[in-house]
């Protein structure tokens, strides 16, 4: 199951998560955004390794504007919020030669039929809540709508995801579903991430199946 996390903003506090190696760490541009970096410092990002990949996060932004932020920060992926239109992502891709990460809001089951119009142009989606799209995931949607996903894409889950969420997310079994997206819930302050709550998060996210039901056998 990979890890995502999002939402990142002060250099010190990205050192310490990388220490949790997580294999996507985001950045949010989005200046009404809790979370914009701001003018983050180069040399905040170039300390980041390649195995993990850095994803620029946008909400509905200009070409040129995306175009520059990977160009100075060398980001391996886009994470587009917005109601970004395929033509955008067709010419993100083929101008920066990076991948593109779609958001979905999701309410219901159609919001995810929607999806297979970025088949050609979209890497991996990520299945947010419908919800206020500057500042993250207020809440969660039915993850069993989850299982009408029958697309082609592998997907991200994400949506207010915390610490009560591990064993519901590990009973999911969706083919596509190669990971989760963690943000506002492992928060000291909007950016700064509880670097303690992600790593027992993500242990027991990959704790052996067999142990687990160890467990619960014996609590019986």
């Amino acid at each position: 199951m990979q890890i995502k996390i999002c939402g990142m903003k002060y250099p010190e506090n990205i050192l310490e998560v990388l220490a949790l190696n997580p294999d996507f760490m985001g950045f949010v541009f989005n200046p009404k955004s809790t979370r914009f970096v701001g003018n983050l410092e180069l040399s905040t990002l170039q300390s980041i390794p390649k195995e993990i990949k850095k994803v620029g996060v946008f909400v509905n932004e200009s070409l040129e504007n995306i175009l520059t932020y990977i160009h100075k920060y060398d980001f391996d992926a886009v994470q587009l919020h917005g109601f970004e239109n395929k033509k955008l992502c067709r010419q993100i891709k083929d101008e920066a030669k990076i991948s593109v990460i779609k958001v979905f809001s999701v309410m219901n089951a159609y919001n995810l039929k929607v999806t297979k119009e970025y088949d050609d142009v979209a890497d991996l989606y990520l299945f947010n809540t419908k919800t206020d799209p500057y500042g993250g995931d207020e809440q969660k949607f039915n993850w069993n709508i989850l299982y009408e996903y029958t697309g082609e894409k592998d997907f991200l889950l994400g949506g207010n995801i915390g610490m009560d969420d591990v064993k519901e997310i590990r009973k999911i079994e969706h083919p596509k579903m190669i990971g989760v997206n963690l943000n506002t819930r492992f928060e000291i302050k909007p950016g700064l991430k509880n670097v303690d709550l992600l790593r027992v998060f993500i242990e027991e996210l990959h704790k052996p199946q067999e142990n687990e039901e160890e467990n619960e056998k014996e609590q019986d």
